[in-house]
């Protein structure tokens, strides 16, 4: 050690950062399998708020709204005392827009009114009363311990050893290993919040910061098994996985060197922000040098109050920030999933191909291949009722390769500070499932 640091400074960074791997990223074993000890206090927290869930999100996506118009009206005076809240209401035309259309739907849907394509159990009902609990539940622990992975010099650790791995590969800094494991074991949600936050305080340029949010935000093992038991093919979750493994890693590979994550600027979201100095000093290999900076990173944390106010920040950011777009823009895309052709007909391309590849019932999976876009269960859904396993196999693993789906990661993405807009979001998606496919159904034939 180069500085006379105290065992105070050691334990400083030593407890938390356990503290946040154990939360974020141990698997625990349950009566339903393996997950975090995190998404375990969110289910907890979603049994015990059962009936009031979808009224809380109800009146959060209300006041999201309200106070938002009231920034827009008032103009750069209203809550310009607070700076949090400040940058919280004060948003672009069209994203004002699409939070008074989420506070319209969410009160439609708890009060069953209007047309049953905007309430209706496959539409706004799993929204509001499905999907909205977990983010609910989800952020707000993930939110109130965000700070013992980012802030007590973990990241700065787990980037000095992966460096090497990170930049050749995927040209990004090592730190991002932490976002893609959170990502993996917990849940994308998780490592979407991770990525926007550092990109926040200057750790990620906008294309590192794209890259990570829509390539290495991955659907966690915990959704992986729930989707393949839809298929009816939870005996082959160790192939299934491994195939998702192999189709994401090909795709992680690629996506970073093509438009539109290659044309993003390496610039920084905050103008001062210096990025991450990513060179071994002389007298340091990469775990002294990475154990140095983390010390030098927690050193600085010295106040309890200060920690939970920043998690609590987080909380509000994510509820006010991501509900709304979930709302707004995932029930809008399943309305048009549920009530009309349009996905098939964007499928109907896709026959010709599942057909050359010798997928079976290439006319009913090409249905499936591009609704995952709207919500990923929903390609499972339509996939359980066709009798080749081969078939059901294929669709589930290209639905948890695509990634990006409207209403959970996508929304987020769009409601998060990340620079990707929707139109990269659907060229992402179909570059995705144009590189995944092929490869999953060769897998699919070398099993089958």
């Amino acid at each position: 050690m180069k500085n006379n640091y105290s065992a105070g400074d050691h334990l400083r960074f030593i407890i938390p950062s356990l503290i946040g791997i154990f939360l974020f990223i141990t698997p625990v074993s349950t009566g339903d399998g393996y997950t975090i000890p995190i998404a375990i206090l969110a289910n907890f927290v979603q049994d015990l708020l059962a009936g009031q869930l979808s009224a809380i999100m109800m009146i959060i996506i209300l006041i999201t709204a309200i106070m938002t118009v009231i920034a827009k009206v008032r103009g750069e005076d209203a809550f310009s005392k607070t700076p949090f809240f400040h940058n919280l209401f004060h948003t672009s035309t069209f994203w004002t827009i699409t939070r008074v259309i989420a506070a319209v739907f969410a009160v439609m849907v708890f009060f069953r009114l209007g047309p049953e394509a905007v309430h209706g159990p496959n539409t706004g009902q799993l929204l509001l009363d499905d999907l909205l609990h977990v983010l609910f539940a989800v952020f707000l622990f993930a939110g109130l311990f965000l700070p013992l992975l980012m802030n007590f010099g973990l990241l700065e650790f787990f980037g000095s050893l992966m460096t090497k791995v990170m930049r050749p590969l995927f040209r990004l800094p090592g730190r991002s290993s932490i976002d893609s494991l959170a990502s993996w074991v917990g849940d994308g949600t998780i490592g979407v919040l991770l990525t926007s936050k550092q990109y926040e305080d200057g750790f990620y340029t906008k294309r590192e910061a794209a890259v990570i949010g829509t390539t290495f935000s991955v659907v966690s093992i915990t959704f992986s098994i729930v989707i393949i038991s839809e298929v009816g093919l939870e005996h082959m979750f160790v192939p299934f996985y491994l195939t998702v493994i192999a189709s994401g890693l090909i795709a992680a590979l690629i996506m970073p060197r093509i438009p539109p994550l290659s044309r993003k600027a390496d610039t920084y979201y905050n103008e001062k922000a210096e990025g991450i100095k990513e060179e071994i000093p002389a007298g340091y290999n990469v775990v002294t040098f990475g154990y140095e900076k983390a010390l030098e990173r927690s050193s600085k944390q010295r106040s309890v109050y200060r920690f939970f106010k920043e998690g609590g920040q987080n909380i509000l950011d994510m509820w006010m920030g991501v509900a709304p777009v979930v709302m707004a823009i995932g029930l809008a895309a399943l309305i048009i999933a549920e009530y009309t052709p349009l996905f098939q007909w964007l499928g109907m391309p896709f026959v010709p191909l599942l057909e050359l590849m010798q997928v079976p019932f290439a006319q009913e999976a090409s249905e499936t291949v591009l609704i995952g876009f709207a919500d990923m269960f929903l390609p499972a859904i339509f996939a359980s009722g066709i009798e080749a396993e081969m078939t059901r196999f294929i669709i589930a693993a290209l639905s948890v390769t695509q990634l990006i789906f409207m209403s959970e990661t996508g929304g987020f993405l769009l409601g998060s500070k990340i620079p990707v807009s929707f139109k990269d979001l659907v060229l992402i998606f179909l570059l995705r499932t144009i590189i995944t496919l092929p490869i999953i159904t060769l897998i699919a034939h070398m099993i089958f």
